[in-house]
């Protein structure tokens, strides 16, 4: 497991007064809880996560891409980049935390990264409460499906520190604060100068806490789904989507999947 996962994990202590949880709990290592005791702590974590914490790292790797390539809808080059992501994977673990003394335990699951080149943090799977919920925020509005597909994988996910993709929980708040920035006659633009209605925005990752999302654009339907595209807090604009082939390079994408795929393989 990569070393800097332990020190993200640090727990307050005096030895280490800067450690960011109460306390933490690395359930793959081993520690006598049985799932009665998990459940009971946690009664959102699946129990997929405690069985596949029983297997060897090798054996979680192989689990988790199958699983992945199960729930997220086909797309050209999904099994490529998929199989580079986890082959540079050394394991698969879970964390459980608290914050403070009174907080409820958390979970995320861990991708650690081979070489010791860093860690991916998954929060547990949205349910189909959480989805409809979040749904009902846009009602105007149909979520790409390949984005409420991921969030059956991970409700929040990013790497190391990052903010990255919001959890359901988080969505109302990030909308209106990202909205807040915007007064009612004003207007962004994007990089090529045209002008964009800001309320045909809805953040979905959000850039370690700074003013840059990548977000869904109401208003570009490049293929059956919505696109998305990267708004910064600097320029106060959007990503251009006059090229041909909107990628990497301008930060505008086809399909949520797409820039999932360009997000997992920028650190790998």
């Amino acid at each position: 497991m990569d070393s800097h996962v332990k020190d993200y994990f640090r727990q307050f202590s005096e030895e280490h007064p800067n450690g960011a949880f109460h306390h933490v709990i690395c359930l793959h290592d081993g520690p006598d809880l049985n799932w009665s005791d998990l459940h009971r702590k946690i009664p959102a974590l699946p129990k997929g996560w405690y069985e596949l914490i029983q297997l060897s790292p090798v054996d979680r790797i192989d689990m988790l891409r199958s699983f992945w390539l199960m729930k997220i809808p086909f797309c050209p080059f999904l099994l490529e980049r998929l199989d580079r992501f986890f082959l540079n994977l050394d394991d698969i673990g879970v964390y459980l935390y608290q914050h403070h003394f009174d907080d409820p335990y958390s979970a995320e699951l861990i991708y650690s990264l081979k070489n010791n080149s860093g860690f991916f943090r998954g929060g547990i799977p949205a349910s189909e409460e959480q989805l409809l919920d979040l749904q009902k925020l846009f009602p105007e509005t149909i979520l790409p499906e390949d984005y409420m597909a991921f969030l059956r994988i991970h409700n929040g996910f990013s790497k190391a520190s990052d903010t990255g993709i919001i959890p359901i929980s988080q969505m109302d708040n990030k909308f209106k604060a990202f909205q807040s920035n915007f007064s009612s006659e004003s207007m962004l633009f994007t990089q090529a100068g045209e002008p964009v209605d800001p309320k045909t925005l809805i953040p979905f990752y959000e850039s370690f806490g700074m003013p840059f999302y990548q977000c869904f654009w109401t208003e570009w339907y490049p293929e059956s789904e919505m696109g998305n595209v990267y708004y910064s807090g600097v320029t106060r604009t959007i990503s251009s989507v006059k090229s041909a082939d909107p990628n990497s390079d301008s930060m505008a994408f086809y399909t949520f999947v797409d820039w999932l795929l360009f997000y997992i393989e920028t650190i790998t």
